[in-house]
């Protein structure tokens, strides 16, 4: 091992900031059947809330945006399933902004979508074996 290395072991959690973290945990748990991992008050009426797949390694931190900083921001988040067609369909009927179409480009590509929570905040989902 470097000298130099550090001792990270791994992603914890990713940052999606929310206007209203109320409104995004009923988001992330109803519509996406996420669990909620965490809920802790913390300083002057903050939260730190994780919410996370079940079963997943890592968690999205539902966070109050710094001031100045936006919500509603393509996240970078990408999420996997074992079926997109169904999760297209289900995300649909629970009246989720997800695109029309599922994209399928072909080749390496995985099939995918984008869909937008309750703020506008874009997440990515793909299609990948297991």
């Amino acid at each position: 091992m470097s000298q130099t290395a550090t001792r990270i072991k791994g992603v914890a959690s990713v940052m999606v900031p929310v206007s209203d973290q109320d409104a995004a945990i009923e988001f992330y748990v109803d519509k996406l059947g996420f669990e909620v991992r965490a809920d802790i008050p913390f300083g002057d009426g903050n939260r730190w809330i994780e919410v996370a797949a079940p079963g997943a390694a890592t968690a999205i931190a539902l966070v109050q945006p710094r001031p100045g900083d936006p919500v509603g921001i393509d996240t970078h988040v990408g999420l996997a399933t074992d079926d997109i067609d169904a999760d297209h369909a289900a995300l649909k009927a629970r009246g989720v902004d997800v695109d029309d179409e599922v994209s399928r480009m072909g080749g390496p590509v995985p099939p995918l979508l984008w869909f937008r929570d309750q703020d506008g905040n874009t997440l990515m989902l793909a299609e990948l074996e297991a």
